[in-house]
C-alpha cells in the first residue's frame, strides 16, 4: 500500500483523514520507521482538528474550548456513570479518551486486545451496546439537561466519537476546498448513516467511494488515476 500511495502522489494529491490522534494515527500507518507526514500531502488527524499540509502545521481547533470546563465535566460524569450501570461481558481500561476535538469512549476500554476487540464487535452487532449508549447521551445533550450540540459517530470496533456538530469528517475540506482541485474523493468503509465516513462521504463537496479493503481502494484509485 505504501509503494502504491508512492506512485499514486505522482499523480494527484492525496492525504487521509481519520478520528484518532495523530499519535494512534502514525501507530497505524507508519511502515519501517517513516514519518506518516512524508507520505501524504495533506494529513488530519482528529477529523483534521489536527492538521497538516506538506508536513506543516495547520491551525487547530480544541474541543474542551468549544463546550467549557464545566459541561464537560457534568458530560463526563454522566457516561462514567453510564459505563459503570451497563453490563457486558468483558471491561478493560481507559473507557473516556480526551482528544483535542473530540472524545473518545468506549463501553469495554481502549485497552482491550485484538481478541477482545473482534469478541465485542460480535456482541455489540446483535446487542447494540454503542447504539443505545448514543441515544442516551443525546437525550442528555437536549437543551433541558447539558444544551450542548453535539454529534455522535460510531467508528472502529469498540467505541464512538463525540464531538461538535459539523466537526465530524467534513471538517478537514475547510483545509482543502480551495486549493483549486478538479475534484476531491474520498474513501471509507463507515460510510452508512451514523458510521463516522457518513457525513464526508455525503458531501456534496467530495466523490465518495465506499471501500471493504486496502485492495480495493488500490483498485479504484488505479482505475481513477493511473490508467
Amino acid at each position: 500500500m505504501i509503494k502504491f500511495l508512492g506512485e499514486l502522489k505522482q499523480k494527484a494529491v492525496i492525504g487521509f483523514v481519520g478520528g484518532s490522534d495523530l499519535a494512534k494515527i502514525t501507530e497505524q500507518l507508519k511502515v519501517d520507521g517513516r514519518n506518516v507526514l512524508d507520505d501524504f500531502d495533506f494529513a488530519f488527524a482528529e477529523n483534521g482538528l489536527t492538521a497538516f499540509r506538506l508536513g506543516n502545521p495547520l491551525a487547530t481547533q480544541s474541543f474542551i474550548n468549544f463546550v467549557g470546563e464545566y459541561k464537560y465535566k457534568q458530560l463526563v460524569n454522566f457516561i462514567l456513570r453510564y459505563l459503570s450501570e451497563i453490563d457486558i461481558p468483558i471491561k478493560r481500561g481507559t473507557f473516556v479518551e480526551f482528544r483535542n476535538g473530540m472524545i473518545n469512549v468506549s463501553p469495554i476500554g481502549r485497552n482491550a486486545n485484538k481478541q477482545e476487540r473482534d469478541t465485542f464487535e460480535q456482541y455489540d452487532k446483535k446487542h447494540n451496546v454503542r447504539g443505545a449508549f448514543i441515544e442516551k447521551l443525546r437525550e442528555q445533550c437536549q437543551p433541558e439537561n447539558l444544551d450542548l450540540n453535539l454529534t455522535f459517530s460510531i467508528g472502529g470496533q469498540i467505541s464512538f466519537d463525540v464531538f461538535p456538530e459539523g466537526w465530524d469528517k467534513r471538517y478537514c475540506l475547510k483545509f482543502v476546498e480551495n486549493e483549486g482541485f478538479e475534484e476531491i474523493h474520498f474513501f471509507g468503509d463507515k460510510t452508512r448513516a451514523g458510521g463516522n465516513d457518513y457525513e464526508i462521504y455525503e458531501d456534496s463537496r467530495t466523490k465518495g467511494h465506499t471501500v471493504k479493503s486496502p485492495a480495493e481502494t488500490i483498485s479504484i484509485c488505479t482505475e481513477l488515476f493511473l490508467r
